[in-house]
């Protein structure tokens, strides 16, 4: 153990994650503690001096409809040494609660004065409006990657990681989905205090890191709203015929705009070129015929339009992160509890 507490802010607000918050809070206060607690031996000093702040310091009601105590204001001392931005409850395309940029200053101001900054899920939306993580690579939720992305142009996003630490003297840690923080704090409690002491607080609360890509849970037919009437029937009708030889052909012809002007205007509407947005709804409907049924993967790669078993399981591989097999196994409904 070093000599000296981390001194840790978690940071708190209208629309952070609780269960995150306390779940840190708890972690951090049993380094030191609890190992020794269960075994009977001598308690070490603790390893982190941690709080609950935010902008004002006074109780707040979160999205739950729970009052929440903080410890502190932001501008209390002591500065942290690390400081944690939770998970948001928020629509990845909802513009930010007023006491945001507030915090995103303050969190700007403790990495300049030299301390680590961390983010779980969502909470990485703050770090890049605190600029933190220009030119870096981050990770977040895989439903905020695209927003990330597309706000912060300067963030180099990386939707496939669970944990992404970055800048000078990895500084900067952004953390997947909201279970990540799990995976963030044995990462810096092994940084911070020791390894030894890592693997002890995963053992005491049966914490296991994610050992995947956060690919295997993404919803991949999630994608940017848009006015574009046309894009918008080429849409639909993808929906209903994306199993069909050469789609993206024939929602060209039928858009009537020429091919280039056709892809142009899909790409900007939608995020996606026409090919990425068949190759997303074909792959989705493939997750669900493997979570609920047992037809070969074979078959299933030709019923969602794929001639060939071998590109199937690419594209697939490609944007879930995992075979269809492995996929199948882990989300199968007899897995999960089904009968």
């Amino acid at each position: 153990m070093p000599d000296k507490q981390v001194s840790t802010v978690v940071i708190g607000c209208s629309v952070a994650g609780s269960s995150t918050i306390f779940s840190i809070l708890d972690i951090l206060a049993s380094v030191g503690r609890d190992w020794a607690l269960l075994h009977g031996g001598a308690e070490a000093a603790p390893g982190f001096q941690a709080s609950l702040r935010t902008v004002d310091g006074a109780p707040y009601w979160d999205i739950n409809g729970r009052k929440i105590t903080p410890d502190a204001a932001l501008a209390e001392a002591p500065a942290p040494a690390l400081a944690i931005m939770p998970d948001l409850h928020i629509s990845p395309g909802s513009p930010p609660p007023p006491e945001l940029p507030r915090i995103a200053e303050w969190v700007a101001e403790q990495h300049r004065a030299g301390a680590v900054v961390a983010s779980v899920c969502s909470g990485a939306l703050v770090l890049a409006e605190a600029g933190v993580l220009d030119d870096c690579e981050a990770t977040t939720h895989w439903a905020f990657a695209d927003a990330l992305a597309t706000n912060y142009p300067r963030v180099r996003v990386r939707r496939e990681r669970l944990l992404a630490p970055a800048g000078e003297g990895h500084r900067v840690i952004t953390a997947g989905g909201a279970s990540a923080w799990a995976d963030l704090l044995l990462y810096l409690i092994g940084r911070m205090i020791g390894d030894d002491e890592a693997r002890r607080i995963a053992k005491v609360y049966l914490l296991e890191p994610h050992a995947e890509s956060q690919l295997n849970y993404a919803s991949l037919a999630a994608c940017r709203q848009h006015d574009d009437r046309i894009v918008s029937n080429a849409q639909v009708w993808a929906a209903e015929n994306y199993m069909k030889p050469s789609p993206v052909s024939a929602m060209s012809e039928r858009s009537g705009l020429t091919s280039r002007s056709f892809l142009r205007r899909f790409k900007q509407a939608t995020g996606q070129t026409p090919v990425e947005y068949v190759q997303t709804l074909r792959v989705e409907e493939a997750k669900q015929m493997l979570e609920t049924s047992d037809v070969s993967i074979d078959d299933v790669a030709i019923e969602v339009g794929y001639s060939e078993p071998a590109a199937f399981r690419s594209a697939f591989r490609k944007h879930v992160g995992v075979s269809p097999s492995a996929y199948r196994k882990k989300w199968s409904f007899r897995t999960i509890g089904g009968p």
